[in-house]
């Protein structure tokens, strides 16, 4: 079976922690020329951060009731639990949208979701599109996946019984190896040596006929994007991965637990706690909304490892609830109790 008009397409959005692809998939939303969208959003972790990032943009195009959190786990783990459910909701909806956007967490795996397109409750009604994998420009031109790999390449080491790619390793490899089109993020932080590492770093697991695209502040044409028309699910089984012949997969590699901080009347301290937690703790991905004392403007926080963003996303409103809260999200084995210390302070 091939792509037609009869089935909605969607565009399977993967990518490591940080990456960077709820900053695409909101200029995606708010550049698609009138394109009727919806969306599914995969989190890791209690708090439903991307989501609420992305129904604050207020698109017509895409209306809150347009977008769909999944927050019981990982997607690729949950397909039948959670993503189906999604979908129905989604194709039920009126008018009809003309496009699905998933953003998976960054801890899945595409080729089981893809997967999920044959299954016969499924594939007469959607199609995938293309999958799309976000990968960190800066960190990459380092030679990591994410941005600080260091504890986790001296725990490796260190244990000579490990004759494999650690787990983060092959989630990245799994990740590329699926893709049909790689955004390069982070473009304006890297100069023509970094951009060339970067490049040179991605060339070995690509094909030719996967580009890369780079993209600052997730500013990608939605039209090089969508309406790929590739119909991946018919060519899935032909992308090989680290977990082909394998039954379920675990993510018991990764902690993730929410914290709760008083308000805080200077963000660039906070930011500066976190950005001590990452390098101590070895915690890889924060993020949350904060209440900053006498602002009446809620606070996004986003950190990969040391990195730190922070900015005032909208006012808060009579329904938010307005505790600080910071998904964590590391390593198997994050000293929580340290963690909640500095980022209380």
């Amino acid at each position: 079976m091939t792509a037609t008009t009869s089935r909605v397409p969607c565009t399977v959005v993967t990518g490591f922690l940080g990456s960077g692809k709820t900053t695409l998939i909101r200029h995606i939303l708010e550049s698609a020329k009138g394109k009727r969208l919806a969306l599914i959003v995969n989190e890791f972790g209690d708090v439903g951060v991307d989501g609420e990032i992305l129904k604050g943009c207020g698109i017509d195009t895409c209306p809150e009731e347009n977008i769909v959190e999944l927050a019981n786990g990982c997607i690729c783990c949950t397909v039948a639990d959670d993503f189906v459910p999604a979908l129905d909701q989604i194709l039920a909806r009126t008018p009809k949208v003309d496009h699905i956007l998933i953003e998976t967490s960054g801890l899945a795996l595409p080729k089981p979701l893809v997967q999920a397109f044959q299954w016969p409750s499924v594939k007469n009604r959607v199609t995938v599109d293309g999958v799309v994998a976000v990968v960190d420009g800066p960190a990459l031109a380092e030679g990591r996946v994410a941005s600080d790999m260091d504890a986790l390449a001296a725990q490796r080491s260190a244990d000579e019984t490990i004759d494999h790619d650690d787990p983060v390793e092959e989630v990245f490899e799994d990740q590329v190896a699926c893709a049909d089109l790689i955004i390069l993020s982070k473009n304006d932080l890297l100069d023509a040596d970094a951009a060339a590492r970067a490049n040179a770093a991605l060339s070995e697991h690509l094909t030719p006929a996967v580009k890369v695209v780079a993209a600052a502040h997730g500013k990608v044409d939605p039209s090089v994007l969508l309406g790929l028309g590739l119909a991946v699910e018919e060519d899935i089984e032909n992308r090989k991965s680290h977990h082909d012949g394998l039954g379920d997969h675990e993510h018991d590699d990764f902690d993730t637990f929410v914290v709760d901080i008083p308000a805080v009347s200077d963000p660039d301290d906070l930011a500066r706690r976190i950005a001590a937690a990452a390098e101590r703790e070895n915690v890889l991905r924060v993020k949350g909304f904060v209440e900053v004392a006498s602002k009446p403007m809620r606070l996004l926080v986003q950190a990969v490892g040391p990195r730190v963003n922070h900015y005032y996303d909208r006012a808060w409103t009579a329904a938010d609830d307005r505790r600080s809260r910071l998904v964590v999200i590391g390593l198997k084995g994050l000293n929580r109790p340290a963690i909640e210390t500095i980022l209380a302070g």
